[in-house]
């Protein structure tokens, strides 16, 4: 594909020629891009009209669609004493066990979005809500209300904008790399490091799929972090249309090469997996960062 160059604040930035950045900034004509045969329907992102906003590059609006995504998260057990080395207070761990918390391994390949296809993956501690005191009734509650608190420990993405907006306008520990994402016919990720040679690469069979309702289960994650030396809170939505889950999965393959995921992964003393999530198709709206009063 033919790239070209826009501005984003002042930084000058490749983006797919004619693509959706290119034509649309970020605000783009629904009723245009529901003739995409790559999109699907449009319901979902039609209630929730975008504004603009602040932003670390000038007005922007807000909030990022993703039109069409496939992703897998696997939640790892990790000693609590690795997780809390990792962050910083006052945020607090989720426990799942006596000494052991989980660790998200999240695959991500957005296929139809604002800011045009890329993939990432994500390494994020889950976390209490830092408003509040850290209980099992708080977590409950939670998983009641399908919402997720994480803080994110690693990002790397395959596209310049993709990590320049992390980075500048989130605040997020994002890199580019090359990264292959896969969540069709079975579970397949591999992320390069900076050699070009294997940092980690992730396989697995697919669970069961069921179709969803558009909406049916929608769920919120909010990534608790700072920008700016002030907490931040990024809300994220995920509407699936087709999900499955394993607990325990034994098929698990991770592989470890050499690079920064790798030697994050190991610091944390990352164990067995407990939980994998597959999202072969989902929709997703990424909002900007809002104040966290702690």
């Amino acid at each position: 594909m033919e790239l070209t160059e826009i501005m984003l604040g002042d930084r000058k930035v490749p983006v797919v020629e004619g693509g959706y950045y290119d034509r649309y900034r970020m605000n783009p004509d629904l009723d245009e891009i529901q003739r995409d045969p790559a999109v699907g329907d449009l319901t979902f992102f039609r209630r929730m009209p975008k504004r603009i906003a602040d932003s670390a590059f000038g007005p922007m609006w807000t909030p990022n669609f993703y039109y069409r995504t496939g992703s897998a998260q696997l939640l790892f057990a990790a000693p609590l004493s690795r997780l809390r080395a990792h962050l910083p207070a006052p945020l607090e761990p989720v426990r799942v066990l006596p000494g052991i918390g989980p660790i998200a391994l999240a695959l991500y390949r957005y296929e139809v979005c604002d800011n045009d296809p890329y993939n990432e993956v994500g390494v994020a501690a889950v976390v209490h809500d830092p408003r509040r005191k850290a209980s099992a009734l708080g977590v409950i509650d939670d998983v009641r209300r399908r919402v997720n608190y994480a803080h994110v420990l690693a990002l790397p993405v395959n596209t310049e904008i993709a990590r320049l907006r992390g980075v500048d306008g989130y605040n997020l520990p994002k890199w580019r790399t090359d990264i292959d994402v896969n969540v069709a016919g079975e579970v397949h990720a591999r992320v390069a490091g900076p050699d070009g040679r294997t940092d980690i690469e992730v396989r697995a069979k697919l669970p069961a799929i069921r179709r969803l309702p558009s909406e049916s289960r929608f769920s919120t994650t909010q990534l608790v972090h700072t920008l700016d030396g002030t907490w931040h809170e990024t809300t994220t939505q995920a509407n699936p249309l087709a999900i499955g889950a394993r607990i325990l999965p034994s098929d698990v393959r991770l592989h470890r090469g050499t690079g920064p995921l790798n030697d994050l992964l190991t610091d944390l003393g990352l164990s067995r997996p407990l939980r994998m999530e597959v999202m072969p198709e989902a929709q997703l709206v990424l909002h900007l960062p809002r104040p966290l009063a702690l």
